[in-house]
């Protein structure tokens, strides 16, 4: 399907720029024309009058032929324009004969493949169905069946005790070292920061929060101070006075956190800084902090949860296996055909199998070509007729259309030397 034309294509604005090039070239020689006509044609208005006449014609005539290209000038249906729109079908079966006469003509499709590599060419052969059918049904036949025989019990627990075992041996400290000391020297932990700090700013910021506070402050000060708050209520209601306090401290907090977030120097961020860095140097360099991070790490991969997932990892694998194997755009088997090309490539360096390849790639080409050639010709053809008329013309005009208003352009000026030209002889054979 062909795609309408960007509005902000740089060639549509090219294109506007061109045609009032061209247009107000048109209408200066009708302004020279009438100028010369008020003036009464004679002496230098008789020169400008050839020259501004013939350019007016000159321009357009051009500006007819080219519009008519395109669509009916001024909307009248006159015969023979509009020639793109009506002549699609005929332009796409022109095109499509051209594509295949001239790039996919046997001689020029086997003159190609006798100067390739046919190394390079493998590839390709390799991947037709006929000759890759047996290959991928046998492989897919012995894959399942080896599934099937396999004792998923034995494989299970097997799998199991190798990946626990791994990660058991798996230093998880030297890891997370080095994990932040990459984020560190990016700063990518200040932006971990930045994300903390505007969640605590807009959750400090909600009514619910100053509820809360309010809510709690008041109960702590009738738990501690019970006489006091029963005096204070005498005077001025304590529920009041801490809801107005819990409003000035949460605006308090956030205004801090709103400063944290906007000062990239903020002693927060200096002393989140100064903490990672402590922490990476205790994750290398205290052999205590990490044997309790390992250990912990020992503690969840031993875990009842962790084994029981990796017991059936297993399961998982072969499930996913089966499925894949059962299934006509297997990824195995895609990646086979991936590898056996590769394998093909390696072996075309073998002198006798390249003249062997040699003859199997002409031969199997030559039996193909016919085949090709009229399924691209067909394709090309249909997918253009396809094409709605505006979109087809449109594309077309931004293609070619700034070149087209040289056309006129030229039109007029040549249309008026020639007149001028033409008016010379003139008053030299009256002379």
């Amino acid at each position: 399907m062909l795609k309408n034309a960007d509005p902000l294509d740089p060639r549509a604005a090219d294109l506007r720029r061109m045609k009032l090039v061209a247009l107000a070239c048109l209408l200066l020689s009708l302004a020279g024309l009438a100028l010369s006509l008020a003036m009464g044609a004679r002496g230098p208005w008789a020169w400008l009058k050839a020259f501004c006449e013939a350019a007016a014609i000159g321009g357009l005539a051009d500006w007819f032929a080219v519009v008519a290209l395109f669509r009916h000038p001024l909307g009248i249906p006159i015969p023979h324009t509009a020639l793109i729109p009506q002549g699609k079908r005929r332009i796409a079966d022109s095109l499509a004969g051209f594509v295949r006469d001239n790039f996919l003509h046997p001689d020029v499709l086997l003159l190609k493949l006798q100067v390739l590599n046919p190394a390079e060419r493998l590839g390709r052969w390799l991947r037709e169905p006929r000759n890759l059918a047996q290959i991928t049904g046998s492989v897919r036949a012995m894959a399942v069946e080896a599934l099937s025989l396999l004792n998923e019990q034995v494989v299970r627990r097997a799998l199991g005790e190798f990946l626990i075992a791994r990660a058991l041996s798996w230093n998880a400290t030297t890891t997370a070292a080095s994990v932040l000391d990459v984020l560190t020297k990016a700063g990518r932990h200040q932006d971990v920061l930045d994300g903390a700090l505007s969640k605590l700013r807009d959750y400090l910021a909600t009514p619910e929060v100053r509820t809360l506070v309010a809510a709690r402050l008041v109960k702590f000060a009738r738990a501690q101070w019970p006489k006091a708050t029963s005096l204070v209520d005498t005077i001025a209601n304590v529920d009041k006075m801490a809801d107005s306090l819990s409003d000035k401290l949460a605006l308090q907090l956030v205004e801090e956190v709103q400063t944290a977030l906007s000062q990239p120097d903020h002693s927060v961020r200096r002393q989140f800084d100064t903490w990672i860095e402590e922490f990476v140097g205790r994750l290398r360099e205290d052999p205590d902090f990490a044997r309790d991070v390992n250990a912990m790490k020992d503690r969840i991969v031993q875990s009842d949860d962790v084994r029981a997932y990796l017991n059936g990892v297993w399961t998982e694998v072969r499930a996913t296996l089966e499925t894949d194997l059962h299934r006509d755009d297997s990824v195995l088997m895609r990646h086979l055909d991936q590898s056996l090309g590769a394998l093909g490539d390696r072996l075309s360096r073998d002198p006798g199998l390249v003249q062997a390849i040699n003859e199997h790639v002409m031969s199997a080409a030559t039996r193909m070509v016919d085949g090709m050639r009229e399924g691209v010709t067909q394709h090309i053809a249909s997918t253009v007729k396809s094409w709605d008329d505006p979109s087809l013309v449109r594309q077309i005009e931004l293609s070619v259309g700034r070149d087209l208003q040289f056309i006129r352009l030229n039109g007029t000026l040549v249309g008026g030397v020639i007149g001028v030209g033409l008016y010379a002889i003139t008053v030299v054979m009256q002379g």
